[in-house]
């Protein structure tokens, strides 16, 4: 695929265009991964100075967190463009005999799971690097909060974006106890971590006003 490796100009041109792939969780991993690494930034220019040294090791940590997480969103990238297309292809399946619907309904049963996994996955990447982001915000240097903000707010949206891929896809499951056990997990996310995000934001904001 190479999306995660396209340059910023060629992601966004294809993005823009009719092209299957990539769409809104491809999109909101790459936000995730940016986010991310807007926190990440916040402790790379907070380790070695002596003003943060009692925080040195725990900034230390949380930036190995984040590398991780990068990494994770850039997977992620590609995964969710792969899991689309059998996706893609299982809705044009035919469905004009009562085998053909059939086979088209266990099939779909098939690739949705599949797809609704990839952006549970960036949702929960998501509630991870918020949770680094708020330590960021909170500790590291102070000439770099506002990255911290954007961070955070980069991680809402993002977490907003994959809970939407979610959602569009549990809609059309067949077993809705299972549709609706995902649902329950992407609810619990969303209520947590956005006003998470958001009281970050929001305190990293009155420190800047």
């Amino acid at each position: 695929m190479g999306f995660s490796t396209s340059t910023c100009t060629e992601f966004v041109e294809v993005l823009a265009s009719k092209a299957p792939v990539p769409g809104g969780g491809g999109a909101s991993a790459l936000v995730g991964a940016v986010g991310t690494a807007l926190g990440n930034m916040v402790g790379s220019l907070t380790v070695g100075k002596k003003k943060y040294a009692d925080v040195e090791d725990e900034m230390w940590e949380l930036k190995a967190k984040c590398d991780q997480l990068q990494k994770d969103f850039l997977r992620l990238i590609e995964r969710d463009a792969e899991v689309f297309e059998p996706l893609s292809k299982a809705y044009g399946m035919p469905r004009e005999t009562e085998e053909e619907k059939a086979e088209k309904a266990r099939v779909m049963e098939i690739v949705l799971k599949d797809a609704c996994s990839v952006p549970m996955e960036i949702m929960e990447k998501c509630c991870e690097a918020i949770d680094l982001i708020v330590e960021f915000a909170a500790k590291g240097s102070k000439l770099a909060i506002s990255d911290a903000g954007v961070g955070a707010a980069f991680c809402k949206a993002a977490l907003q974006g994959a809970s939407l891929n979610v959602y569009i896809n549990t809609k059309s499951m067949a077993n809705r106890e299972y549709a609706e056990e995902l649902n329950k997990k992407a609810d619990a996310m969303l209520e947590k971590y956005t006003k998470i995000a958001d009281e970050t934001f929001e305190s990293v904001l009155g420190r800047l006003k």
